[in-house]
C-alpha cells in the first residue's frame, strides 16, 4: 500500500511492507532491526514473505532508478491487531476470532510481535511529516518481548473471562521455536512514535468483534 504527501516541493511515498520482508530468515540470536533483510531464497520460505520482500526491494530499486525527487519511507508492521470498524475480516481478526470462538483448539507454535492497527497508521503519519524520516525504513512493533498464540490467549483469558472461555490451553508440540526480538527504536527516537500497550492492543480486539456481533451468541 502506498501513501503519498508534498513537502517544499518533493514528493514523499510511504509505502506499507511488512516485518516479513526483515526477519524471515533466521539469524543467530533472532535479533532484527530495520537494516535486516528476508533472503527470498530461504530454503522453505513461504509465498508471503517472499512476495513482501520482492516487492519492497522493487520499491527501492524503482526510486533508485528512477525516483527523481520522489523520497521513499517503508514501514515494517508486525502482527498487526486492534479494533476492527468492519464486518469484513482479515487474516489477524480471523485468527483471534478463531481462538475466541472455539475453532483454534491447539495454539500454533509461532512467536511474533504485535502492534495496533492505530499505532500503525499514526507511524505513517509522522513518516509522511517528518523530514528525517525519508529513504528509511521504520520496524512498527510494541515495546516488550514477542508473544506465542499461547500467550495471546492466556491474555484473553485473564482479561476477558466468560467471553475467552473456549480459547485454546495448549500449543502444538514442536521444537520451541526462536523468540524474535524486534527492535522499534528507529521509529521511537527520530519520530517521537510511541505504540500502545500490547495487552489493551490484544483485548481491545476481541472486544471489538463481540461489539459487532461478530462472536457466537454465548461466546
Amino acid at each position: 500500500m502506498l501513501r503519498a504527501a508534498r513537502d517544499a516541493g518533493a514528493r514523499r511515498v510511504v509505502l506499507t511492507s511488512s516485518f516479513a520482508a526483515i526477519g524471515y530468515t533466521p539469524k543467530p540470536g533472532a535479533e532484527f532491526t530495520e537494516a535486516d533483510w528476508t533472503d527470498p531464497g530461504t530454503p522453505g520460505l513461504a509465498p508471503y514473505p517472499r512476495s513482501k520482500v520482492i516487492a519492497e526491494r522493487a520499491a527501492w530499486d524503482l526510486m533508485e532508478r528512477e525516483g527523481g525527487d520522489t523520497e521513499l519511507v517503508v514501514v515494517n508492521p508486525t502482527f498487526i491487531l486492534g479494533p476492527t470498524l468492519t464486518t469484513g475480516l482479515g487474516s489477524s481478526m480471523q485468527l483471534i476470532k478463531a481462538m475466541l470462538d472455539g475453532t483454534m483448539e491447539v495454539a500454533p507454535r509461532l512467536r511474533f510481535g504485535v502492534v495496533d492497527v492505530r499505532d500503525v497508521a499514526d507511524l505513517h503519519m509522522r513518516a509522511m511529516a517528518a523530514p528525517a524520516a525519508a529513504g528509511k525504513r521504520f520496524l512498527a512493533v510494541a515495546d516488550g518481548p514477542s508473544l506465542s498464540f499461547l500467550e495471546v490467549a492466556e491474555i484473553l483469558r485473564e482479561r476477558l473471562g466468560p467471553l475467552a472461555a473456549r480459547v485454546p490451553t495448549r500449543e502444538a508440540p514442536g521444537d520451541e521455536p526462536p523468540r524474535p526480538v524486534i527492535h522499534n527504536d528507529r521509529a521511537r527516537d527520530e519520530l517521537g512514535w510511541r505504540p500502545r500497550d500490547r495487552v489493551t492492543t490484544i483485548v481491545q480486539t476481541a472486544e471489538s468483534l463481540r461489539d459487532l456481533g461478530l462472536l457466537e451468541a454465548g461466546d
